[in-house]
């Protein structure tokens, strides 16, 4: 079943919560506008963390292409909803 966008960017969300350190931003507010690193402040170990997520979370995998080619909160969702929307 397809997912639609917002759904995307919630589950996202609770995903993001479980990895992020308690101090980070407040996920309420993300915007897909926002940079991964600039904007969240996810170091190395914290994109991994997330990409280990959300593979697991959505049943995907990053394998054609890699998720420092990924710059923002909205390319992230954009990826996502192409490979659950297959």
């Amino acid at each position: 079943m397809a997912m639609s966008r917002n759904e995307i960017t919630q589950k996202l969300v609770d995903v993001m919560a479980l990895t992020m350190p308690e101090n980070a931003i407040d996920l309420n507010n993300l915007r897909e506008d926002m940079s991964l690193v600039g904007d969240l402040g996810l170091s190395s170990v914290g994109v991994l963390y997330n990409v280990i997520a959300i593979e697991e979370f959505f049943n995907i995998r990053f394998d054609d292409v890699g998720f420092a080619d990924l710059k923002t909160v909205g390319e992230v969702i954009n990826y996502i909803e192409q490979k659950v929307n297959v």
